[in-house]
């Protein structure tokens, strides 16, 4: 029997280095483009902080080792199209005025902000599923759900991750077209 883990779903976490709002609205649709383009599916996120999460899901019949080295690759792409906006730089010394494309959620011992996760911060902000729509409009930013009206929310749209798990793809065919992208 393998001891191989499996994931079933993979993240990417956009932290920017300022409260600027437009600029990770803007790096999320850029994201989702991208991984449209690899012909994956994908849900976003407020992280309840100063960006958001996106989330692409898996078959889970890929490893955890897969969906990291997928998620770091396509991290790489994603910042070469914005070098001077996007960065993989953890340090926050080393990417000042640039958002942090954190791929490092995808491993064993990783960890994320679950969807409906009340944060320990001032007015209790929630990282709480939202629309790729509300995103374009921008009816949506990072700290827009809170504790006081998720409830409210919830109630008049639903859980707009309903249907995420039914969507689970392989990640083989678009690891394929990404070595394609990044020979380009």
């Amino acid at each position: 029997m393998s001891s191989l883990r499996y994931s079933d779903i993979c993240v990417f976490d956009l932290d920017p280095s300022t409260d600027d709002v437009n600029a990770v609205r803007a790096a999320a649709l850029g994201l989702r483009d991208l991984l449209e383009e690899l012909t994956l599916p994908s849900w976003v996120k407020t992280t309840g902080s100063k960006g958001f999460h996106i989330v692409v899901p898996l078959d889970g019949e890929t490893s955890m080792g897969q969906a990291a080295r997928f998620t770091d690759a396509v991290g790489r792409v994603f910042i070469s199209l914005a070098p001077d906006a996007l960065t993989q730089e953890f340090s926050k010394v080393d990417r000042p005025g640039r958002i942090y494309v954190d791929t490092g959620r995808n491993g064993y011992h990783s960890t994320y902000a679950a969807a409906y996760t009340v944060r320990a911060k001032r007015g209790a902000p929630v990282s709480a599923p939202c629309t790729w729509t509300e995103i374009e409009r921008g009816d949506v930013g990072p700290g827009t759900f809170t504790i006081r009206n998720l409830l409210e929310r919830v109630a008049s749209v639903g859980d707009v991750w309903a249907d995420m798990p039914r969507q689970g793809r392989s990640l083989k065919q678009p690891m394929e077209k990404l070595a394609t992208m990044k020979r380009d």
